[in-house]
């Protein structure tokens, strides 16, 4: 791995960028440069960097894309293979970017590393630590919000799911499958692209011994006080039946269907007490109007198909937000829904393609 393009996700991340881009400064020729893509902010972000930074390459989409296509224009710009794809609101800790090198090329059948990356107001707490496949369409994540010292794996471990808030990847390999998809603007285009890479039979790793600290997130997405926000809710119920069409077999959406259907109710519920009935609703009629562009991109991702996926979806734990878990009966529901699924999952995955 002769050299390493930095990419700097951006938004209205004028608050987040010093800390990012210092720590990236910081390793030195390491990084054979850093590239940030701005997705059309309107804070101090552009002025920032052209005047603190003026050896880090800006990138100028004109406009919010959504992170995967910023994400998408970064690579194409990166004049290296190898790609550290940071979103601006990461940090990575002295000696993480040399312990994910290490593990890419300890693994070489592994084309994307991530880094555990943690809560930068408690760095002692796991926030993200890769993922597995839940057949309803969402992460099942390691160890959440589990502490620091109680977090299973150590060195380098396989995952199948990838969160993007950092990676070291091989950049033809994640363009070679079609990188993320930018009609899923935000939530779940990290999901639908590991899903993809693992489908074609790439492999993902996490460096359980490589950190990251995460900030805030994304303005009006990010989801971390009481206050559940209205985008999320719309994007959630559009992106995650976009995905489970492209990607799951339809004999395995059949067999899915009961839990699938269930987890919907359930959804439906809690949009309802958190007042964002119609834009759950908008979600679903987005949807429907994007279901004839997800069936093409269907085909093509099914004909290059090299895993199946009762090899890949899982049928639990469900993992949820401590936010919206945090009263007893929110907290039963959930262990209720969660157990149901896995249930569900146990008798029908035998006949699972």
């Amino acid at each position: 791995m002769a050299a390493i393009s930095a990419v700097v996700c951006n938004y209205n991340g004028e608050a987040y960028l010093t800390a990012c881009l210092d720590a990236l400064l910081a390793e030195g020729p390491a990084l054979a440069e850093i590239v940030v893509v701005d997705n059309g902010s309107t804070d101090g972000s552009l002025e920032l960097v052209r005047t603190r930074y003026p050896g880090v390459r800006l990138v100028e989409m004109g406009h919010n894309a959504g992170p995967g296509a910023a994400r998408n224009a970064g690579m194409r710009a990166a004049t290296q293979r190898f790609v550290l794809a940071v979103d601006n609101d990461a940090e990575l800790v002295p000696g993480a970017l040399a312990r994910l090198v290490q593990a890419l090329e300890d693994t070489p059948e592994a084309v994307l590393v991530q880094p555990r990356s943690v809560l930068a107001h408690e760095p002692q707490t796991v926030h993200y630590d890769g993922a597995a496949f839940h057949y309803v369409g969402l992460f099942s994540l390691r160890n959440f919000y589990r502490p620091l010292r109680e977090a299973e794996g150590e060195g380098v471990v396989p995952v199948d799911g990838f969160v993007s808030i950092c990676g070291l990847m091989d950049r033809d390999a994640v363009l070679d499958a079609g990188g993320y998809d930018e009609s899923f603007f935000i939530l779940f285009e990290d999901y639908d692209l590991s899903l993809r890479l693992r489908l074609m039979g790439y492999r993902i790793v996490s460096a359980e011994h490589a950190l990251c600290l995460h900030r805030g997130g994304t303005p009006g997405i990010s989801f971390r006080a009481s206050n559940y926000p209205s985008r999320r809710a719309y994007f959630h119920s559009r992106n995650r039946w976009l995905l489970l069409v492209k990607n799951h077999r339809w004999r395995t959406l059949l067999l899915s269907a009961p839990g699938i259907l269930v987890y919907e109710c359930f959804w439906l519920a809690f949009a309802v007490s958190r007042g964002h009935t119609l834009v759950h609703l908008r979600g679903k009629l987005a949807f429907l109007r994007r279901l004839p562009q997800a069936l093409r991109l269907r085909r093509a991702i099914q004909s290059r198909r090299r895993v199946e996926d009762h090899a890949l979806l899982v049928g639990g734990p469900l993992t949820l937000s401590p936010q919206l878990v945090a009263r007893p009966f929110a907290r039963s529901v959930a262990g209720a829904l969660s157990t149901c699924l896995e249930h569900w999952w146990r008798l029908v995955r035998p006949l699972v393609p």
